[in-house]
């Protein structure tokens, strides 16, 4: 016996969670990085995609998604003992396994805005 104390399920299942959230984060970056060097860059983007959406800049229409994972990403690495208090739902694979969910849906948004952008680029 080495005195050291097996991980339990939050810690390993928040190491894996913390894990792939940065690698999501990081290629949501670059893709966005590689769409900003040829997406045109214009005051409103949206409207070259859809004429009647709401006006929004080339950089917010890139960078807000990944930004918006970079934080969330940052808080879950830091703040690992608040999530450990706090319980949505019982079973702590359910509750990964739907944050898993929220935050590909938000790396597929930001994928999807960084090959649009591109795509107007072309």
């Amino acid at each position: 016996m080495r005195g050291e104390r097996a991980p339990d399920e939050f810690t390993r299942l928040h190491r894996i969670f913390t894990e792939h959230l940065g690698l999501a984060v990081g290629f949501a970056w670059a893709a966005s990085a590689y769409a900003a060097a040829y997406a045109p860059w214009v005051r409103n983007i949206r409207g070259l995609i859809d004429p009647f959406a709401r006006p929004e800049s080339t950089a917010s229409y890139l960078f807000a998604l990944p930004a918006l994972m970079t934080v969330a990403w940052l808080c879950l690495a830091f703040g690992g003992e608040a999530f450990r208090r706090t319980r949505v739902l019982k079973n702590q694979s359910l509750e990964f396994g739907l944050s898993g969910l929220v935050a590909f849906a938000v790396f597929c948004m930001a994928v999807y805005r960084a090959v649009t952008a591109y795509s107007l680029g072309l």
